[in-house]
């Protein structure tokens, strides 16, 4: 079963919402990611009045583009001409990208477009529907499994592995940031051995370093919420990587096969010189 689309990690840059409904700022995204050698770059679509309510709508929230909850929403959603150009803009600079639906006709939506692979958000892990919907494309998935029990986990498993559809478990903490005390990094190991599953992990951290832990632990695609600024407006922004943390954590993932090397102890060639320096007595 493919689970990485060719790379020893899937580095895949989560530019969610962070284009603030603004195309110039999506692209400059995508080429911030291509830039600093990232596999994928993902979105997020939704059908607003399918995921909020109209209570939630009316309610008052200011921001750019209105004074309600409902301005904020439909601000922040693209539509077909921008998808068009997003996946244009993707072809041409040589980048793969996604999107996650947060209801059916979002995930029915995207089917226009030729993308390698599915995500499902945390928020959708316990919508079955949505799941059955999903799995029928069979490309392979990647499943977040934040704000979820176990058996919800064996329940959506049940769904893609019924369905013949091949999925990736992404271990994450559903906090936006996320404190580092409560990532559990110890959940990769453990869940690749629970389900036999290959597991990945999707960061909502500050920093970089645990997403640097969690390929050292196994995983093979780390996700991360990028941005061009973390000041800029948005509820994802705080918990962005900007380019030069998006570079190193790249950098060093792309090292780690390297440095772990293979469980087989042998006497370096490269260690022999220093040997007959050091052993006097041979």
């Amino acid at each position: 079963m493919q689970t990485s689309l060719g790379q020893p990690v899937f580095i895949i840059a989560e530019i969610g919402i962070n284009h603030n409904g603004d195309l110039r700022i999506a692209k400059e995204l995508i080429a911030m990611a291509k830039r600093a050698g990232c596999d994928a770059v993902k979105f997020q679509k939704r059908t607003v009045d399918v995921v909020y309510s109209s209570e939630v709508l009316d309610q008052p929230r200011e921001s750019p583009w209105g004074t309600t909850q409902r301005d904020q929403k439909m601000g922040l959603e693209f539509g077909l001409d921008e998808y068009r150009a997003i996946d244009s803009y993707a072809n041409e600079i040589g980048i793969v990208w996604s999107a996650s639906a947060w209801d059916i006709a979002s995930q029915l939506f995207l089917r226009q477009f030729d993308m390698p692979f599915n995500k499902v958000a945390s928020a959708m892990i316990t919508h079955r529907e949505f799941l059955e919907v999903v799995a029928t494309e069979r490309k392979i998935t990647y499943v977040s499994t934040g704000m979820c029990e176990i058996e919800d986990i064996e329940k959506a498993v049940s769904i893609f592995l019924a369905n013949n559809c091949p999925i990736v478990l992404m271990h994450t903490t559903s906090t936006y940031p996320a404190a580092e005390e409560e990532l559990n990094l110890s959940l990769i190991p453990y869940l690749s051995t629970r389900f036999g599953l290959p597991v990945g992990y999707s960061g909502h951290e500050a920093s970089v370093s645990p997403s640097i832990v969690a390929a050292a632990l196994g995983a093979v695609a780390i996700e991360r919420h990028i941005t061009l600024d973390r000041a800029m407006y948005g509820s994802d922004q705080a918990a962005s990587l900007e380019e030069r943390g998006l570079r190193e954590l790249v950098s060093v993932v792309r090292k780690i096969p390297m440095i772990l090397g293979e469980p087989q102890k042998s006497f370096l060639e490269s260690e022999k010189p220093v040997a007959e320096k050091l052993r006097y007595w041979l």
